[in-house]
C-alpha cells in the first residue's frame, strides 16, 4: 500500500512514517514511479508502535522489543515480561526523583545550592 494509505488507516501523518522509516521501524520499497510501497502487516505493526511510545518505550525499545516479540511463541508472556521490565524501569526512575527532591527541599533557603545540605 503507498504511504498516503497507510497514513490513513494508521492516523500517522506521511511525515511520521517517512521518520519510522529512516529509523528502521518500517520497511517500504520503492515502485518504479518512485512512491513506496508498504506490505499490509505494516498497520498492525505501527499501531502498535504507537501504543508502546504512549507506554513509555522509546523508540529503540520498540525496535529491539519488537524483533524478540515476533519471535516469540508465547507473545502475551512475551508482553508481560516487558512491561514488568518496564515497571521496574519507572518504579528505579520514581524513587531517584524522590531522592532528587528530598535532596532539593534541603537546600531551600540554604543560600548555596552548591553547598551540601545539612
Amino acid at each position: 500500500m503507498r504511504i498516503g494509505e497507510l497514513a490513513a488507516q494508521t492516523g500517522l501523518s506521511r511525515d511520521a512514517i517517512r521518520f519510522y522509516e529512516k529509523v528502521g521501524l518500517v520497511m517500504g520499497r520503492r515502485l518504479p514511479n518512485g512512491y513506496r510501497d508498504f506490505p499490509r502487516e505494516t498497520v498492525p505493526w505501527l499501531q502498535y508502535v504507537r501504543t508502546a511510545q504512549a507506554l513509555g518505550f522509546s523508540l529503540a525499545e520498540i525496535a529491539r522489543t519488537g524483533e524478540e516479540l515476533r519471535g516469540a511463541a508465547d507473545s502475551a508472556g512475551a508482553l508481560s515480561a516487558l512491561f514488568e521490565e518496564k515497571i521496574g524501569v519507572i518504579d528505579a526512575r520514581v524513587s531517584e526523583l524522590v531522592a532528587l527532591r528530598a535532596e532539593l527541599a534541603a537546600r531551600v533557603g540554604t543560600g548555596c545550592p552548591l553547598r551540601a545540605a545539612g
